[in-house]
């Protein structure tokens, strides 16, 4: 059941350009009647804008994906950063994991990403992590084409259910060696897909990658495979 074999070979890793111009800007996305507080940043000469999909309990100003996205804005990529939910909608934990509202309002963005000047005419791709991955995947299934790549870090595969199987994006899935439980899981989700996928295992690593160096390779495995796909 599923499609084509996973990546083999190693992910070639790029280092970092330097002395990068960055245009931010703190913006606002209107979604199903809501307001989302949002910060984008372009870099100049940007190839993509990567949309980040934060967790559950976390927020757009999560320091991981903030580490990540500034490694990512330094390689040459865009990053749009929103509050998933507003601070009522926060409080639901029904809402936390209702990943068909998450996924609504990510397919939103892509949307809101076309109508701007700086960023319209870029390539879209997503960053996950944790319950986000599994938003970022059903909205890459639902959007078909219009996203060039997909990386989730620590993230549940799983939860994206039978939009799995629907995703046609390249996707990486990033995960910590020491985090077992959700290694399994997304084993068992990249079985289910038929898209170009890779699971990289950081060593050692636990769910939020907090030991030295971990996340600096989630940076560096994620700015490889956007170069690679959405570059």
């Amino acid at each position: 059941m599923g499609g084509p074999a996973p990546r083999a070979g190693p992910l070639a890793s790029r280092p970092p350009r330097r002395n990068v111009s960055v245009q931010r800007r703190a913006v606002t996305l209107a979604s199903g009647g809501v307001s989302l507080p949002g910060d984008l940043a372009i870099p100049e000469q940007a190839t993509a804008v990567v949309v980040f999909a934060h967790g559950s309990g976390s927020s757009r100003r999560s320091p991981r994906n903030v580490q990540v996205a500034e490694r990512l804005q330094v390689d040459g990529f865009g990053t749009l950063a929103f509050d998933l939910l507003t601070e009522v909608e926060a409080r639901d934990r029904g809402k936390v994991f209702d990943i068909a509202l998450l996924a609504s309002r990510l397919e939103g963005t892509v949307g809101w990403v076309r109508g701007e000047k700086e960023a319209g005419d870029l390539k879209i791709a997503f960053f996950g992590a944790s319950t986000g991955a599994a938003a970022a995947l059903v909205a890459a299934a639902h959007l078909a084409a219009d996203v060039a790549a997909v990386v989730s870090r620590g993230g549940r595969p799983d939860l994206a259910g039978e939009a799995l199987a629907a995703v046609t994006a390249p996707t990486l899935l990033i995960v910590g060696g020491a985090d077992r439980q959700v290694l399994e899981l997304n084993r068992q989700a990249q079985a289910r897909m038929r898209c170009e996928t890779r699971l990289e295992i950081v060593p050692g690593a636990t769910h939020l990658f907090e030991e030295p160096g971990a996340l600096e390779r989630v940076a560096e495995l994620a700015a490889a495979w956007f170069a690679d796909h959405a570059g």
